[in-house]
């Protein structure tokens, strides 16, 4: 009688890539830990943000709490964009980098808005009704845009290999970049001012913020809920999912799968819409690249995140966020790096790159299995 021959687990050999991994982490954590506390005894060594504040050399703790403040909102906003990457991904299994277009377009047309308001005097006497309208026409835009896109350049390329939908998503960046540029031109529009209800501070728990910032604070963690409570509890909602799981299968017990894709990238749209709003409050400069580097740092947050997962995008933004508002000062302020302020790209860069080497998933990501990645 033959007995059944178990598979051998290969033993996995701890090679260079290994090694080099490894000494990355730990001279990452190293040149982290020793910029924040210093190396204490040294004379001449780097002293560390932590032991100039508490001396009275560096930034203050009212700075760093407004630079916290700062990133909070300034990572919600990533958070919102990196929704619409994560949506697409979730349900189609590719990266839409014209998305940054689309946070840009709706941005770009609510000016349009924001500034007749401005002119009627609506914008300050009936702010809530202007900031409204104003954000369901960036809403309505991005929805249009991102709807267009995937009807006109992605639907007939869902049976193809994902090299050929991504390269068609870069170069519809650059189509709708371009033609926003011909069609209101390449200047800087300015935003009007926030409105007097939102000038100023307010004092939340005994901390004071700004009332822009906490604006957008509020809404995208408003607009966050309200999406999680749509995609986890609405027919639609669990139609997505159902295509997120297997497309075929979906088809097969009645779901028109051409409609749920087509939401999904509206409510991507929307979402970056309202961004548009807020980043418009917040900068106040919109125009046509505008698009640019807040599509790179949403793409960012969701990879951060872990691609797929609606609150690792979120999570992942503002991540981005603080890493990139707290982190130049926190770390390479202790080095004695000078204008760190200029760096903060960098390090938010820096950050994917080691969140990825620790937990290449992503932070909330999920490990796939081969037929999954496949």
């Amino acid at each position: 009688m033959k007995l059944l021959k178990l598979p051998q687990q290969r033993k996995r050999r701890f090679g260079f890539v290994d090694s080099f991994l490894w000494a990355v982490r730990i001279g990452a954590l190293v040149f982290v830990v020793v910029g924040i506390f210093g190396i204490p005894g040294v004379a001449g060594g780097p002293e560390g943000s932590l032991f100039k504040t508490l001396s009275g050399e560096g930034v203050s703790g009212e700075a760093w709490r407004d630079l916290f403040i700062s990133g909070l909102a300034q990572g919600s906003m990533y958070g919102m964009i990196a929704l619409g990457y994560s949506l697409v991904y979730g349900v189609l299994g590719f990266i839409n980098f014209a998305h940054g277009e689309v946070f840009m377009s709706g941005a770009l047309v609510s000016f349009f808005a924001a500034d007749a308001f401005a002119t009627a005097g609506i914008w300050e006497s009936q702010p809530v009704l202007a900031l409204g309208f104003t954000i369901l026409v960036a809403m309505a835009t991005s929805t249009i845009v991102a709807v267009l896109t995937e009807r006109i350049a992605y639907r007939r390329l869902r049976g193809s290999p994902r090299l050929i939908p991504l390269i068609t998503s870069i170069g519809m960046s650059f189509f709708i970049r371009y033609t926003f540029r011909g069609l209101f031109g390449d200047s800087f529009k300015t935003y009007p001012a926030a409105p007097g209800v939102l000038e100023g501070r307010a004092t939340i728990f005994g901390v004071e913020i700004l009332k822009t910032q906490l604006t957008v604070i509020v809404v995208t963690a408003v607009s966050m809920v309200v999406l999680y409570q749509f995609v986890a509890r609405t027919r639609m909602g669990r139609a997505m999912r159902a295509i997120a799981e297997d497309r075929e299968i979906a088809a097969l017990m009645g779901v028109n799968v051409d409609r749920v894709i087509s939401l999904t990238f509206a409510v991507g749209g929307a979402m970056a819409g309202i961004a548009g709003v807020l980043w418009a409050l917040l900068f106040r400069q919109v125009h046509f690249l505008t698009g640019f580097l807040p599509g790179i740092k949403g793409f960012t947050a969701a990879v951060v995140g872990g691609i797929g997962n609606m609150a690792g995008a979120y999570v992942g933004g503002l991540a981005i966020g603080l890493v990139e508002s707290v982190g130049p000062l926190l770390v390479l302020d202790g080095w004695g790096i000078p204008a760190v302020s200029q760096l903060k790209d960098v390090v938010a860069f820096s950050a994917l790159v080691l969140v990825l080497i620790y937990r290449p998933t992503g932070l909330l990501g999920e490990r796939l299995s081969v037929e999954e990645r496949g």
